[in-house]
């Protein structure tokens, strides 16, 4: 029987947080490994051929703390010193906390989202994908033109306050004005999520993103080589 995520994953997602106990957690812990862990770990097995297809060089560790996340924070350097999330995603990156590109898939009570692009990019990166960008890189191009021809994604990161490159065509400056850059399909509506064809569903996604990944990453690699 394939592991799908339900209305039970999102309610003990939100008792669990409301509890905060590591006693009512470990008396529920069989529900949180049934109905949050399974359907995650589920995804990202599905997930892998595709991920693999895409750039061979992105980790696919389909259990918790691999690519799948825990529903326990490490509160050590927090002010909020709350024991547990009631958000859990998958992460697929080449390499763990170093700023790189990565595909995501995140849940939470109020939202599904899905995806690619940076949690948080760094200054450096920017100024790399921006130096791609205005030496007319033809990765930019196939980019631009993965994201155009598609309506699922969103475009995310915040502009700088005043234009940076008011001389440039607008399809650029889309990119080259922003301070980070993230393509988010974000959603309300539960019933795909628990659907058995959410897996297709995300692949179909991640495959439409991958030009962009694959510029982001390019772009990574050319700040390397510096």
């Amino acid at each position: 029987m394939i592991p799908l995520f339900s209305q039970k994953t999102m309610d003990f997602l939100t008792e669990n947080r409301m509890r905060d106990d590591k006693e009512w957690f470990n008396a529920h812990r069989a529900i949180y490994e049934e109905h949050v862990v399974a359907p995650l770990v589920y995804l990202a097995k599905t997930l892998a051929p595709v991920l693999s297809e895409i750039d061979g060089q992105l980790i696919c560790s389909p259990k918790a703390g691999g690519s799948v996340s825990r529903v326990w924070r490490d509160a050590r350097y927090s002010k909020d010193k709350s024991l547990f999330r009631d958000v859990m995603w998958c992460m697929f990156v080449r390499r763990k906390y170093m700023g790189l590109p990565e595909y995501f898939f995140v849940i939470s009570p109020e939202y599904y989202l899905y995806g690619c692009g940076y949690y948080s990019a760094g200054a450096a990166s920017m100024e790399s994908i921006r130096r791609l960008i205005i030496s007319g890189d033809e990765g930019f191009d196939a980019a631009c033109s993965a994201y155009e021809n598609q309506d699922v994604f969103l475009m995310e990161g915040d502009f700088y306050k005043k234009s940076r490159y008011p001389d440039h065509p607008e399809r650029a400056r889309n990119w080259l004005e922003r301070k980070t850059i993230c393509f988010t399909r974000t959603s309300s509506d539960f019933d795909p999520l628990y659907s058995d064809k959410l897996a297709g569903t995300v692949a179909e996604g991640y495959m439409a993103l991958a030009p962009i990944y694959r510029f982001l990453i390019k772009a990574e690699e050319k700040l390397a080589e510096t």
